[in-house]
């Protein structure tokens, strides 16, 4: 644990970070006239469709292949709702060039296999990072699926969340090497804060930069952000977010990295935490800076929610909360 001086230090030099902003999707229903159509219509269209995404984009050559066209037919019907309605003619060409490469259909396939996801029905959110999608699980159970972008360079600027983490070590610096780890990273942080009993998704799978979690919101859509509602009893949601930040520290050794009103859901009449890519180890370099950046991010929201607690005191809480109640648990993503 740091010595006094050390938070001074961090406290003194803490700057503001911005916040990210995401805008949720809204869903899209299947064209029910569309399922009727006889198999031989539904192959002459997609044949249309991947020759077309042949014809347009060097980076889709590899349907050409036989297994690979083999491999698209026999997942197509179970994520035709996440690429847009009814058929090919509808698909959402911006979703699909910017998320459904090689790699994320091949980790779907594999996914869909092994029963971790059925089907992949419409997007719910989306960021610079990766898109978030309803989904079904083989037992039709709704889960979320998160999809992170293989084609964009905006993991290079996240480096810092990874260097210094001793869990990852033997770093490479290829974009498709730096999404695998990120990926690998968020899924292991969920699962350290579940097993400390926080209000985090349940993990439920992984393959390559595919992620499957518990699904958090309704039957259309995803629960809101902290920042976009207004709670009823700010000072409740205030010390159950202080504790988690506490039992982070204390008990799972992590610090989140990102503590914000838009990386906090409201779901069922309480805060849940996501977005844990970016959480690192008490052990890293930055772990003292993030900490305090956490903290003071609460305290704002705070602040504006009525709640009078200066970062100093809210800082002492989280290093020296009694957490004696606080057991880890066991558990199986297969549960």
């Amino acid at each position: 644990m740091a010595k006094g001086n050390d938070w001074e230090d961090e406290l003194g030099s803490n700057k503001r970070q911005r916040k990210r902003r995401r805008q949720n999707k809204q869903p899209r229903k299947k064209n029910s006239s569309e399922q009727g159509m006889d198999e031989d219509y539904a192959k002459s269209e997609q044949d249309h469709f991947l020759s077309n995404l042949e014809a347009k984009s060097g980076a889709f050559n590899w349907m050409k292949e036989d297994r690979h066209k083999r491999m698209f037919r026999d997942i197509e019907s179970k994520i035709q709702g996440a690429l847009g309605k009814g058929t090919y003619d509808w698909v959402d060409r911006r979703v699909f060039d910017q998320v459904f490469d090689r790699m994320t259909l091949m980790s779907l396939y594999k996914l869909m296999k092994a029963g971790t996801i059925d089907t992949l029905d419409f997007p719910i959110a989306r960021g610079k990072e990766a898109h978030v999608f309803h989904a079904t699980d083989i037992d039709g159970k709704v889960v979320a699926v998160k999809i992170f972008h293989t084609s964009n360079a905006v993991f290079k600027n996240l480096i810092q969340y990874i260097e210094g983490d001793r869990r990852f070590g033997g770093l490479r610096r290829r974009h498709r090497d730096l999404v695998d780890i990120w990926v690998r990273k968020e899924h292991r942080n969920l699962s350290r804060l579940f097993r400390w009993g926080l209000n985090v998704p349940r993990p439920l799978g992984i393959h390559k930069n595919v992620l499957v979690m518990e699904y958090v919101g309704t039957d259309v859509s995803a629960s809101p952000k902290l920042r976009e509602v207004k709670v009823d009893a700010p000072e409740d949601v205030f010390q159950d977010l202080l504790e988690f930040l506490a039992i982070c520290w204390q008990k799972a050794k992590l610090v989140h990295g990102d503590f914000s009103p838009y990386n906090i859901l409201w779901h069922d009449g309480r805060a849940m935490v996501i977005d844990v890519g970016q959480a690192v180890i008490q052990t890293h370099p930055k772990a003292q800076e993030f900490l305090v950046r956490d903290v003071t991010r609460l305290v704002e929201w705070g602040k504006k929610n009525g709640i009078k607690m200066e970062l100093a005191e809210a800082m002492f809480e989280v290093l020296n909360m009694n957490l004696d109640h606080v057991q880890q648990q066991m558990f199986s993503e297969e549960e």
